[in-house]
């Protein structure tokens, strides 16, 4: 159950018309990384999470409603921003808000051009309001959203999310020289750091957490890291223990030589066999384990998703 309360959760201020970067910042309320796309991964990520991780469907939530409260500051900034052009821009009278910022009727077509040239479909199809359109005026699309159904890899896939919207943020702010918004989208901004140390932390909490899904890695494919470019740069990556799994990387030279020398490595020199046992019972636990976390969570009989009498404060 939603209930809107009409203060910002952050005060969105403009100090003056500026219809460039208002579109500009559509970036952040219809783009794939923006507010909009933010909100419906996080709210989608959750429902999977109910029952077998309850505590992490309640951190999803909150954060999803919180990316909502992103998007209405993000949507008032690009409306204020708009201030006397949207709507019939050319027939504003000379004492309008707009008119007072500027300095005749040369400075007003400018803007009016300024916010055509912009992004044309901004103010010819939706009147200058903000829309789920990102810059180019492309159409939001679910497609931004990733939700795998796997609690572990969601909360991987939020890492690179909030990541990639803090640096949207961080480059939105080159383009402003208006203090108030740049106090708006420092907040915006922080506050995508924060989330990030929300997934992570939670991610942290659900143990083991790699690899994701229920199977583990093949142990006869598992170290191996190949010279596939010329003048490979050796490293933490290809070199030295693959952290946290006890074994160390296994760098091929020559992988050509290996495939052909191994058949495409269905003839190997060792012998895993007792490597690929250990896998499959990890696998018969893992399959067991995963399965319980989730029966034994449902409740018997009816299912019902809330329990009012537990939520009642």
């Amino acid at each position: 159950m939603f209930h809107h309360v009409k203060d910002l959760q952050f005060n969105a201020r403009v100090s003056r018309p500026d219809p460039r970067f208002a579109n500009l910042l559509l970036e952040q309320f219809g783009g794939e990384n923006g507010e909009l796309a933010a909100a419906m991964q996080y709210f989608t990520q959750a429902f999977g999470a109910k029952v077998s991780h309850p505590d992490k469907y309640d951190m999803l939530m909150d954060i999803a409603i919180e990316e909502f409260s992103h998007l209405e500051i993000v949507g008032a900034t690009i409306q204020m921003l708009l201030k006397g052009v949207n709507g019939e821009l050319k027939d504003a009278a000379e004492q309008s808000e707009i008119m007072v910022a500027m300095n005749g009727k040369a400075e007003k077509e400018s803007v009016i051009h300024a916010a055509l040239s912009a992004n044309p479909q901004f103010l010819i199809i939706t009147g200058g309001g903000p829309t789920p359109r990102n810059s180019q005026g492309v159409p939001w699309c679910a497609s931004y959203i990733n939700s795998n159904g796997d609690l572990t890899v969601d909360l991987r896939s939020n890492l690179a999310s909030e990541s990639r919207a803090k640096l949207v943020y961080e480059h939105l702010m080159k383009f402003t020289d208006d203090p108030y918004i740049h106090e708006t989208l420092s907040f915006l901004m922080t506050r995508e750091v924060t989330h990030y140390k929300l997934f992570e932390a939670a991610l942290n909490s659900i143990q083991p957490n790699f690899p994701p899904g229920v199977l583990a890695a093949d142990p006869r494919f598992l170290q191996n890291t190949y010279n596939l470019s010329g003048g490979t740069v050796r490293g933490p990556w290809n070199q030295g223990e693959i952290p946290g799994m006890g074994k160390d990387f296994v760098y091929v030279e020559n992988p050509v030589h290996q495939a052909r020398e191994t058949e495409g490595q269905t003839k190997l020199p060792e012998d895993f066999k007792s490597e690929l046992k250990d896998k499959e019972k990890l696998d018969q636990q893992m399959s067991k384990a995963k399965s319980a976390e989730v029966t034994n969570a449902e409740p018997k009989g009816v299912a019902q998703w809330s329990t009012y009498k537990d939520n009642e404060k």
